[in-house]
């Protein structure tokens, strides 16, 4: 009978020396929206079943295959909220749709997202580090602002005189303006907003060229 009883309970239960089969951790990611448009930024989250200790490496592609070199994220939570520090610019992604790839502890999963046209202008990520060299007291005032009327559209931040030679140097921005400039590269300020105060300061003289009445902003 207790024989029985025995051989019933390794039928019913697998063995009772039956090796423990454990799970693969899974890896997902949630999207906060599947359309973007220039001047958003990605932003999604990678979740996990389990906190292993390796990090998710990350891959975003577009349709035609070509993508990022390997992205390493840490993860320390079952959920990893991954911002971009970069805006979509239209001089440098295409419109289409795009791909990305996670990879962690031996899981993948691969999400997807659009990048449509849009009349959105945005300041290139070229001038983030004119700004921070600025801020550092690396480069003159004349300098960012001609590095601005290069790169930024006009439509967005017009700089209403021509810069030369003779007055690149003359051109004044006042100490405390660098606090806008700290916080739109903090990502505190957007583009619209930091472009409106630069706008601002030049339609009221507040930047200015000091090299005589008739050059005056």
């Amino acid at each position: 009978m207790i024989l029985r009883i025995v051989i019933l309970s390794v039928i019913l239960t697998g063995g009772l020396f039956a090796p423990s089969i454990f799970a693969e951790p899974t890896v997902n990611i949630i999207m906060e929206k599947t359309t973007y448009s220039y001047c958003e930024r990605l932003f999604y989250i990678i979740e996990v079943s389990e906190v292993t200790g390796d990090p998710a490496i990350i891959h975003i592609r577009d349709e035609a295959g070509k993508g990022s070199s390997a992205i390493p994220i840490q993860i320390s939570n079952l959920q990893n909220p991954i911002p971009s520090l970069i805006a979509f610019e239209k001089e440098v992604f295409q419109i289409g749709k795009y791909f990305v790839d996670v990879e962690y502890s031996g899981s993948e999963f691969t999400a997807e997202f659009n990048l449509i046209d849009s009349d959105n202008i945005c300041i290139p990520q070229t001038i983030k580090q004119f700004l921070i060299e600025w801020l550092n007291e690396k480069m003159s005032d004349g300098y960012l602002i001609d590095a601005i009327q290069k790169y930024v559209d006009s439509k967005l931040i017009e700089i209403p005189f021509e810069i030369n030679d003779k007055n690149i140097h003359d051109i004044d921005i006042p100490d405390w303006v660098k606090n806008v400039a700290y916080w739109w590269v903090q990502g505190g300020v957007s583009d619209k907003e930091f472009a409106e105060v630069v706008n601002y300061l030049i339609h009221e003289n507040i930047i200015t060229v000091n090299i005589g009445i008739e050059n005056e902003i």
